[in-house]
């Protein structure tokens, strides 16, 4: 009933006119940007720590007649959909997931051309509606495993599995060779189970993975990428290789457990590289014992890694501050270092990859960029269906039948995935 709620308040709100929207385009001249504006951000550890600050400070040597401010929310999601129902949602938003891009311009300023930004940045087409970009991301991730390399070494694997047989052979060896648990599910959190969809495309090493899915039927068939990534987090908690008590884990402590090798392994993004380390560091153990490794399967025989854009900065169309909105989303993609700090990979096109993605490159994983060219038709299959790829809800349901806490089979389930999905496509046709 929430969701229908919040659904109702989205269409409701924006109003006329959107499509006509002048772009904002970057000032040309720092000295006349005034104003003061407000970023939201999910990245609370950012505020709480410094940094935003920081990158404030650096802000306001190159536009000193701006004050940013920054609001750092917990349940980012949540709290952004209830906030879109009025005006006030920041000057700087990131793009709540749940927000279709057809909406786009009744929510946010149209930042430039498609033809002009995707020209110096990657993912445009991720946020274009009607050949206006509705918003820029800062970094893309890569999908793959965080691992402790120590504790593979003492089970004995060296190598990167390259099949879903391969890795759970790895994972038995963990248990049996070390007194780590082999793999981590963050189930109680859920959030963290989520980003196992996000291993669409690395099977298949296919860019069009999720435009695709607009017009499969049976996305949880045998061979296709949803049905292998999924049977594997299925089997590994089916074989026992998970933490005994799913509802007992916790995802920052999470951290500090796979640092110091209780944990050998998590599903996870690029992104969460320089968190392990950190947690290593901070427990006085060797950050570079934190490995990044891609999904064991090879096409062609060749890892592939599927990268997608992070949240996608945009500005907020009742702000009214939008030209120094504008200048920080510049000046925050391009010049403040924040995807070279967080070893992400930017979408400023050009840019190196980070060092933690160096054994990728030198084992010659391809790195797929996705395209979403049909991810709104996706996005309006996926709410019909009440699957929600990218929700938690039916990863978790998944665990539970593996671990025996729920009725059925991973038959039945993929069967269930299946209906449901064609029926939904049936209906939005």
């Amino acid at each position: 009933m929430l969701g229908t709620v919040l659904a109702l308040a989205l269409s409701a709100c924006g109003g006329g006119g959107a499509e006509d929207a002048p772009v904002v385009a970057v000032p040309g001249d720092p000295a006349k940007v005034t104003g003061a504006i407000t970023v939201l951000t999910n990245r609370t550890d950012q505020v709480q720590d410094g940094t935003t600050k920081r990158y404030a400070d650096e802000f306001a040597k190159v536009y000193p007649g701006v004050k940013v401010e920054f609001q750092g929310l917990t349940d980012y999601e949540g709290e952004v959909r209830i906030r879109m129902s009025g005006e006030d949602y920041g000057d700087v938003v990131l793009i709540p997931g749940s927000v279709d891009s057809n909406q786009y311009p009744q929510f946010f300023a149209p930042l430039g051309t498609s033809d002009e930004l995707a020209a110096k940045y990657d993912f445009t087409d991720r946020a274009t509606v009607d050949g206006k970009v509705y918003g820029l991301a800062n970094i893309g991730t890569a999908g793959g495993f965080v691992y402790n390399k120590a504790v593979w070494r003492q089970a004995g694997v060296t190598d990167w599995p390259k099949t879903p047989a391969e890795f759970l052979d790895a994972l038995r060896a963990i248990k049996t060779k070390t007194g780590s648990t082999p793999y981590y599910t963050n189930y109680k959190d859920g959030w963290p189970l989520t980003t196992w969809g996000n291993a669409l495309g690395s099977p298949s090493c296919d860019a069009a993975a999720n435009d695709k899915l607009a017009e499969t039927k049976d996305p949880w068939g045998p061979g296709r990428d949803l049905h292998v990534v999924d049977t594997l987090l299925h089997d590994i908690v089916h074989n026992g290789l998970s933490e005994a008590d799913p509802n007992t884990t916790n995802w920052e402590n999470s951290k500090n457990l796979v640092a110091t090798g209780e944990i050998a392994t998590m599903w996870l993004g690029s992104w969460a590289v320089v968190q392990m380390r950190a947690a290593a560091t901070k427990a006085g153990r060797d950050p570079q014992d934190i490995g990044f490794m891609p999904f064991p399967a090879q096409t062609g025989g060749k890892f592939c890694a599927a990268v997608r854009p992070d949240y996608l900065y945009a500005i907020n169309k009742h702000s009214k501050a939008k030209e120094a909105a504008r200048a920080w989303i510049d000046w925050f993609i391009g010049k403040s270092g924040d995807a070279q700090q967080s070893l992400s990979i930017s979408a400023v096109k050009g840019s190196p990859l980070p060092e933690s993605l160096k054994p990728f490159e030198d084992a010659g994983v391809e790195l797929v960029r996705l395209g979403w060219a049909k991810n709104n038709l996706v996005s309006q299959i996926d709410k019909a269906s009440e699957v929600g790829l990218g929700a938690k809800d039916y990863p978790q349901r998944i665990v539970d039948v593996a671990r025996g806490a729920a009725p059925g089979d991973l038959v039945g389930v993929f069967a269930d995935l299946n209906k449901r999905w064609a029926e939904a496509q049936g209906e939005i046709g």
